[in-house]
């Protein structure tokens, strides 16, 4: 019992640890899907966690936190657009510059409205409901039903990667976002509007991703911190590279580092494994599949490069 204890613990963990860079991860798919490259996921995961913590603190809403963490990461994302589609500037650079934009004026916020302090209160006593808590099941019960225990946005982060799945494949709105990704000349041809599409996914992939970074703050660290984030957002685009460009991919990617994630909680007891070993695993289980699988990937032919009107 201990041992299947053990293992359902591990595998809640994962999931939970999975849900943020799930949300991130899909929000990559969707811009770089239409051409637009994001490395400024972080930023905008920062910030939408400063947002989300801040807002479920004064409400007491953990839903008006998730809310205004995902208006949060948009705010970001629409200047990175606009930096990217209309000013035709360097994306790498612009994405940079909101990583640091996205956790500086987050720090700023939480010391503006917490006295001083680089971090905000505690969210724990707003959390967001629990899977087997919305179904009525008391898992005080049962050792079992407590190792097993979900949080209500992993269930939606599977739900988001499905529909964004269908869109992308299964309707013609997918079949622009693909074909500005592409060959954006051919679709400008064809009547789409190379410019709004990809505004749209890169508005999205800031939503998404500030949806990330508050499910991180309101459901593992119950508060922002300047390292509330730490890398998650950089290993969120290794899952789209991992997944090929694909969402259910890059879900199964996110898995995977959530499953090194949650091994760092599990192992922690473990008396001659150092805790440094442990705190790195995630870290290098990505750059380990950055390495195999980046000449493996088939990024979209259009990635990165600004589009001018007429081009062929």
């Amino acid at each position: 019992m201990n041992l299947l204890n053990t293992v359902l613990l591990t595998v809640s963990i994962s999931l939970m640890y999975s849900a943020p860079l799930i949300f991130t991860a899909l929000g990559g798919v969707i811009t770089q899907r239409a051409g637009v490259d994001n490395i400024g996921l972080e930023g905008m995961m920062a910030f939408g966690a400063c947002g989300a913590s801040i807002l479920c603190h004064f409400t007491g809403s953990p839903w008006i936190g998730l809310v205004v963490g995902a208006l949060f990461g948009a705010t970001l994302a629409i200047l990175h657009a606009f930096i990217s589609v209309t000013a035709k500037g360097n994306q790498l650079i612009s994405g940079i510059a909101i990583n640091f934009i996205g956790l500086g004026v987050g720090v700023f916020l939480t010391r503006f409205l917490f006295n001083g302090a680089a971090q905000s209160n505690s969210t724990i006593n707003e959390p967001l409901p629990k899977l087997l808590g919305l179904l009525g099941i008391d898992k005080s019960k049962s050792r079992l039903l407590e190792s097993s225990e979900i949080d209500l946005t992993v269930i939606f982060a599977f739900a988001f990667a499905v529909l964004i799945w269908f869109v992308l494949y299964k309707t013609r709105i997918g079949l622009r976002v693909r074909a500005c990704g592409e060959h954006p000349g051919a679709a400008d041809t064809l009547g789409v509007n190379v410019t709004r599409i990809r505004y749209v996914a890169t508005i999205l992939s800031g939503v998404m991703a500030g949806l990330g970074g508050a499910v991180t703050s309101l459901t593992i660290s119950y508060r922002f911190t300047p390292t509330v984030i730490s890398g998650q957002g950089f290993i969120a685009l290794a899952a789209v590279i991992f997944g090929n460009w694909k969402p259910i991919g890059a879900t199964l990617a996110c898995l995977l580092f959530g499953f090194a994630q949650a091994l760092t909680v599990v192992l922690a007891g473990i008396p001659w494994l150092p805790t440094q070993i442990l705190a790195m695993l995630p870290y290098a289980l990505t750059l380990l599949i950055l390495v195999i699988f980046v000449e493996r990937s088939t990024p979209p032919k259009a990635l990165g490069q600004p589009y001018f009107k007429g081009q062929a």
